[in-house]
C-alpha cells in the first residue's frame, strides 16, 4: 500500500504538531487508562509536560542530546519514601518531554498515544520501584 493510500494529503494538510496542551491531554488519557488500583497508589504524583529536559538534567544524566530522554521521574519513589512525610520535600513529578517523544514516534510504528502511555507507565514504575516485567504487565492492562 502506498503512503498516499494510507495517509491521503487531505487528512494531513491542515494538521500541526501536537502542542504541550495536546500532550497534557494525551498524558491525562494515558493515566486514566491505567488500572484503577494502580492509579490510586500514585497519590499526589504530578505529571508535567515540557518540550525538553532542562540543561541541569541533560548534564546530570550525561546525555549526548536532549532528544535522548523521553521522560523522567523525580522525587522519592515509594520504596525510598519515609513512613512519615517530611516537611520541605519536593513532590513526586513525572516529566514527559514532547519533542523527544515526537522524534521517537516519527521513527517507530506505534501510535502517539501508545508511546505516551509507554513512557508514562515506565516513569510511574520508577515511582513504585517496579521491575520492567511489572511495568510491561501494567502497560498491557492499560492498552
Amino acid at each position: 500500500m502506498s503512503a498516499t493510500a494510507r495517509f491521503p494529503a487531505s487528512n494531513w494538510a491542515p494538521m500541526t504538531a501536537p502542542t504541550l496542551e495536546d500532550f497534557e491531554q494525551l498524558a491525562d488519557a494515558a493515566f486514566a487508562s491505567l488500572p484503577e488500583h494502580f492509579r490510586k497508589l500514585t497519590g499526589n504524583l504530578i505529571i508535567r509536560i515540557e518540550d525538553f529536559p532542562d540543561e541541569d538534567v541533560v548534564e546530570a544524566m550525561e546525555l549526548e542530546s536532549p532528544f535522548d530522554l523521553l521522560g523522567l521521574f523525580t522525587g522519592l519513589g515509594l520504596p525510598e519514601s519515609p513512613a512519615v512525610a517530611e516537611t520541605g520535600t519536593q513532590p513526586n513529578i513525572i516529566w514527559l518531554y514532547r519533542r523527544p517523544i515526537l522524534d521517537y514516534w516519527a521513527e517507530h510504528e506505534e501510535t502517539l498515544g501508545a508511546v505516551v502511555t509507554h513512557v508514562l507507565v515506565h516513569e510511574v514504575g520508577h515511582h513504585f520501584g517496579l521491575s520492567d516485567a511489572d511495568m510491561e504487565k501494567i502497560e498491557a492492562e492499560a492498552g
